[in-house]
């Protein structure tokens, strides 16, 4: 989707936020900000010292998530709740309200369209150009990447607009103990081993082998859709610069590699019956219960999902993830991607977006919230719970400039969406012509291909083979 812009008064040039004095201990930290700030501006990101600056700051503002789970009060991990108390015994005169959004990227670009939107914001789908738009830059990508990883996710014309939630890895969540009953010794590596453990598990034990997620639209085709860059590639190139050039990207490759690899594993599964019986019954919260008590054997979802499974019942142990079964000349990689990334309204006033950024900051630095999600370190030589064995991670490279939003150009002409289907169309298709046979892999990869490569010559694409 691309968001309209708004009135003229954001049609502004970027600026950085790097320049509104905020109180502090009088004697030191009045010192402390005042060689940190510009002229009446306020402490940058990278200035912002949590635990010296701002005490004195006094603010209301707001902050949209998609983890409407973190909402309730009965929520295994720690919840908004918790994270605003931790939040406020450092700051305390800064109060935080969270709005949790189910229907998470429409509502947010319909509130963007409308100029109504909260104070930081977790991004939604959009045109990485439209960005500075609507959010101010944290400064340049040289900066900000000194001290936070990927910061690139959310980086147009060299300046970073949002910083990472969390970093998570591609993969498969499953249930060890399940895979023990199957009598799998060794995790699969290619398309054709996964296939046949399902098998397995399907003749050995009354689990669901391989749950679909057809009804929850975004956990299904967000999740495989992530898979067919590095992990069916090992190419750090190929989603952001090459895919966009490449002929025919569905294409069978004959190597049980790229993306005709990642979606046949889904067709197959389903064709042969080895995932839930009635695929339009498929329950996402319920779902994360059953993975933990061993009535699903696994699910193919970003590690973000793996703490979630951990905490959904009394068996966090027997919850484990691996590599998407994909092997490329020999060895298996992982995509470390960013999830979506913390932004401020360029709207606000500058004492809001002061406390916006003390906030932004805290998340990242010191609430905890990316090392209690499994992530990947966001800050440079951070802890992290997840670890892969065997499994080279790697990054996708930025597209090149100029073709930032190609590949939304490509999505939008063809109507495949690559990574923005949030309502799951796509794939949901994919399941129910394998289930009844109504088409074959290959016609459906074909359709997909002739999309593809129409709206190449749309956008006047140079087509490599």
């Amino acid at each position: 989707m691309k968001l309209k812009r708004l009135s003229a008064l954001m049609l502004t040039g970027v600026m950085a936020l790097s320049v509104v004095a905020c109180g502090g201990n009088k004697s030191t930290d009045d010192t402390q900000s005042a060689s940190k700030k510009d002229d009446g501006g306020i402490i940058s990101y990278t200035d912002l010292d949590l635990d010296k600056d701002c005490k004195d700051l006094k603010a209301e503002i707001t902050f949209s998530s998609n983890r409407t789970d973190m909402d309730a009060d009965d929520y295994p991990g720690k919840n908004w709740k918790s994270y605003l108390e931790d939040f406020n015994k450092l700051y305390p005169n800064i109060k935080v309200t969270v709005n949790t959004i189910t229907d998470y990227d429409q509502t947010v670009q319909t509130q963007l369209q409308s100029g109504e939107y909260d104070s930081v914001v977790c991004i939604p789908t959009m045109d990485k150009a439209d960005m500075s738009y609507y959010f101010d830059s944290y400064g340049d990508y040289d900066t900000i990447s000194q001290t936070i990883n990927y910061a690139d996710n959310s980086m147009y014309e060299k300046q970073v607009y949002g910083i990472p939630s969390t970093c998570n890895a591609g993969g498969i969540v499953y249930n060890k103990k399940v895979f023990e009953k199957a009598g799998i010794t060794d995790l699969p590596k290619t398309p054709d081993e996964f296939i046949a453990d399902l098998k397995a598990i399907k003749e050995k034990t009354d689990a669901i082998p391989l749950y679909t997620n057809y009804a929850a639209g975004w956990a299904l085709s967000g999740q495989w859709d992530a898979y067919i860059g590095i992990p069916a590639t090992g190419d750090v190139k190929y989603m952001n610069q090459e895919l966009a050039h490449t002929k025919d990207p569905f294409k069978d490759y004959g190597d049980e590699t790229h993306a005709y690899a990642v979606y046949k594993i889904l067709y197959d599964a389903v064709a042969e019956g080895l995932t839930e019986d009635d695929y339009t019954t498929t329950d996402w919260e319920s779902s994360k219960g059953k993975m933990n008590n061993g009535e699903i054997a696994c699910m193919v979802l970003g590690s973000w999902a793996l703490p979630q499974m951990k905490q959904a019942g009394d068996n966090a142990d027997d919850v484990g993830y691996m590599p998407f079964p994909i092997t490329v000349d020999g060895k298996q990689y992982a995509a470390a991607a960013a999830d979506r990334g913390y932004a401020i309204n360029k709207n606000l006033d500058d004492n809001d977006k002061q406390a916006a950024l003390v906030f932004v900051k805290w998340l990242v630095e010191r609430s905890g919230y990316a090392y209690n999600e499994y992530s990947l370190p966001v800050v440079k030589g951070a802890d992290t719970q997840l670890s892969f064995d065997n499994v080279e991670l790697l990054q996708d490279e930025p597209a090149v400039e100029g073709e930032e939003d190609l590949l939304n150009e490509l999505n939008s002409d063809s109507e495949v969406n690559i990574n923005q289907d949030g309502d799951g169309v796509r794939l949901q298709a994919v399941i129910e012509n394998a289930a009844s046979g109504d088409k074959s892999y290959d016609d459906i990869v074909a359709e997909w291909n002739k999309a593809w490569s129409d709206a190449q010559e749309t956008e006047g694409v140079d087509v490599t083979e």
